[in-house]
């Protein structure tokens, strides 16, 4: 599998991050195997998180291939980009295809990244977890590694936040791996995982060297934190309604996608041929 792609999007991922100016603290990365498979599961406040977890890898020379939502993969440019990196789509009508993929990526060594909480947390706290990440390491018996990032919804995230400010702190924790036994049961797994990367997370937002500038700078900072991010039960409500809208419009898409498909069909049956 050669990596040309990938490679050349990291570059751009590094330019972009020091146009900017960030201040990016990764710690534990040590903790990612140098060989071999695994899963890498991380926590999901924002767009980028996928490029800060990527870092990661490149800091032991591993390439991360994320399940990520199936839309991405349906633009013109981003989507020919994820497949040449061999990302894995996802469609969460039927999720046990992506499952199957990854199974046999980390089984092939490949190191499988994965947003267990299925979508951005509007709380900027952990959501509840989908077992997929843990699955797939205790079938694989791979190392399942937690990850936590903060700070990179700061920049971009959903409802239209985003921010060019430069010097924005972005930290990037990684904890040691579980290990299942291969008789574990996933939900189990996921569960541990759960902690883990709640306790990682707290350790983040402890650390994390910056403070809000205002009130209404807030924003960043989850309720339980004195910010004004919506409480977890409404977040979570928010969150359901935004998945919904988002696969409501990708249905729409893939349907006028069809359409035309078959408008182009039809009308190459109808084009008259020119006798010869």
């Amino acid at each position: 599998m050669t990596d040309r792609t990938y490679r050349l999007v990291v570059r751009a991922a590094l330019g972009l991050f020091a146009l900017l100016g960030l201040r990016i603290d990764v710690r534990g990365a040590e903790h990612l195997p140098r060989r071999g498979g695994a899963v890498v599961a991380s926590n999901h406040t924002g767009f980028l998180d996928f490029l800060f977890v990527g870092l990661v890898g490149r800091r032991g020379g591993r390439f991360v291939r994320f399940l990520a939502k199936e839309a991405v993969f349906d633009a013109p440019v981003a989507g020919t980009a994820m497949r040449a990196m061999a990302h894995i789509p996802v469609d969460r009508a039927h999720g046990e295809v992506a499952l199957r993929q990854a199974v046999a990526a980390a089984g092939a060594g490949e190191v499988v990244g994965v947003f267990p909480e299925a979508t951005v947390s509007r709380s900027w706290e952990l959501r509840p977890f989908r077992p997929g990440a843990a699955a797939v390491a205790t079938w694989c018996q791979v190392p399942l590694v937690p990850v936590v990032v903060w700070g990179a919804h700061r920049i971009v995230t959903v409802d239209g936040r985003r921010s060019l400010r430069r010097g924005t702190a972005v930290t990037v924790l990684v904890g040691e791996p579980l290990r299942p036994a291969p008789d574990a049961d996933p939900y189990a797994v996921s569960d541990q995982l759960r902690e883990r990367m709640a306790a990682l997370l707290a350790e983040a937002m402890d650390a994390y060297p910056d403070r809000p500038r205002d009130d209404a700078d807030r924003w960043w900072l989850p309720a339980s934190r004195g910010g004004t991010a919506p409480g977890i039960t409404e977040a979570l409500r928010l969150d359901e309604e935004g998945m919904r809208q988002a696969d409501l419009a990708a249905a729409e898409r893939a349907r006028r996608t069809s359409g035309s498909r078959r408008a182009r069909r039809a009308a190459g049956r109808r084009a008259p041929t020119v006798a010869q």
